[in-house]
């Protein structure tokens, strides 16, 4: 599926003319922010826009800053170094970014005049270096995840608009969904034995690489599925192990896909690994076929937690009714994180913005262990895309605290739990676009049930 860029330039200024009327002669400056130094000066970090400059301008401007005054949007630039063209190549000019952004370009030195003195409303960019200079323009301070009274306006309008994805958006999440797609089926054909996790996600981000994209997170490979977030890939891949990949692409223009599988690395399930794996895959199931327009996020959430304690009485891991298992947190001891988030230009979208974006108004994030995970609760709408992953884990950090599983009781039979002992973690992710008479899963491609898995492995 290749960008089309008519597509994604007439997109941006529709963006634009839109924010710009719920902005009204209110001014706003969106800063797209630096290259951050991995270690000295020179030697920086790939470069990428801040997401809520890319939504307006579609363009990885380094430095550049935007400015609406009240009626139209001047973009500000750093004038290039001499000596970039040898580095790097000849920069594009102004008139070439102002052709291809249907917008004014102007040095960067002339910004400050055209915000002295005006109180203008800005987001916090994803570098210090650039808040500071965010700062200094607007003569206040700015910091990441503080919206100030004066912002508040702007980053409404933002959310606004990114919450339900426009024609050009759609576009770009099929094209990380497809590459996405691409890279686990890479994953599970390099699964061996004796390999390890890092040769695993090799493969799956040359799929990527060789899509000129690249991820829109560290990648997760590992057997250790209980560690959420493991970013070790030294593991040797054993028989009988279970290896988690959360591995989503990133297009040119930041859209990110994110879709996590979990794989037997020799090529079949334990029967203890297919009841787990049956019970997460039928909550998912049953968590994205509720998902439509009108229907609380929320309570996706709990319909999956539901799924997943009658699963779990059925295996006879917990005992009690599965409403009460779920409402109670007792399911939360082993599924201790929500069931998605919001995706489009940050994997989890607009979470710069913090609760303000993931929550309606008059809603607040829950302080009960595995329903504070959360990160969404909105009632859904057509043009909004989400994850949809529910999982199974058996952290030891939680099962053996005293205050957590005090909830569960004798609830919880831990003998028939440890007869489970192969299964660390197992979660099954997907994006879903909610569509105006349902739902469309748009990473449905990548193998999910149990013969599908089992016949891509190796």
């Amino acid at each position: 599926m290749t960008r089309d860029p008519d597509l994604q330039r007439r997109a941006c200024e529709q963006r634009r003319a839109r924010l710009a009327k719920l902005l009204g002669n209110r001014p706003a400056l969106i800063a797209a922010g630096l290259p951050r130094p991995r270690n000295y000066a020179a030697n920086l970090y790939p470069y990428r826009a801040s997401s809520h400059f890319l939504y307006l301008f579609g363009l990885q401007l380094r430095g550049a800053i935007a400015v609406y005054d009240g009626s139209a949007f001047t973009l500000y630039l750093p004038e290039p170094h001499p000596d970039l063209a040898l580095w790097e190549g000849p920069a594009p000019t102004f008139e070439e970014i102002s052709a291809a952004t249907a917008c004014p370009v102007r040095p960067l030195a002339r910004l400050a005049a055209s915000v002295r003195g005006r109180a203008v409303a800005t987001l916090a960019a994803p570098d210090v270096e650039t808040c500071l200079e965010q700062s200094r323009l607007l003569n206040r301070e700015i910091r990441p995840g503080v919206i100030d009274v004066l912002d508040a306006p702007l980053c409404d309008a933002m959310i606004a608009l990114r919450l339900q994805h426009d024609e050009a958006a759609v576009a770009e999440l099929r094209r990380a969904a497809e590459a996405t797609a691409a890279a686990h089926r890479a994953g599970m054909a390099a699964t061996r034995p004796g390999r390890t996790a890092a040769v695993v996600r090799a493969a799956m981000e040359a799929a990527l690489i060789a899509r000129g994209m690249g991820c829109a997170y560290p990648s997760i490979v590992t057997p250790h599925g209980e560690i959420l977030h493991s970013e070790r890939y030294d593991h040797e891949l054993r028989e009988g192990d279970l290896l988690l990949a959360d591995v989503g692409a990133e297009t040119e223009g930041g859209w990110a896909g994110d879709v996590t599988r979990t794989w037997p690395v020799s090529g079949r399930f334990s029967p203890t690994q297919r009841d787990f794996y049956l019970l997460v895959l039928e909550a998912q199931r049953r968590a994205i076929a509720a998902v439509g327009p009108g229907t609380r996020y929320r309570n996706v959430h709990v319909i999956a937690c539901q799924t997943l304690a009658s699963g779990l009485v059925d295996l006879g891991i917990l005992r009690g009714d599965p409403i009460a298992l779920a409402a109670d947190g007792v399911v939360a001891l082993l599924f201790p994180h929500g069931v998605g988030h919001l995706l489009g230009l940050d994997v989890h979208d607009m979470e710069d913005l913090g609760d303000r974006a993931g929550y309606a108004p008059g809603r607040e994030r829950s302080k009960e262990f595995g329903l504070r995970a959360l990160r969404l609760d909105r009632d859904l709408a057509p043009g909004m895309a989400i994850t949809i992953e529910p999982g199974l884990y058996q952290v030891e950090s939680i099962l053996q605290n005293p205050a957590l599983t005090r909830v569960a009781g004798d609830r919880l039979d831990r003998k028939k739990l440890a007869a489970f002992a192969d299964v660390r973690g197992i979660r099954i992710e997907d994006d879903v676009l909610v569509t105006e008479t349902g739902r469309e899963v748009l990473t449905e491609a990548i193998p999910k049930s149990i013969e599908a898995v089992e016949s891509a492995i190796g």
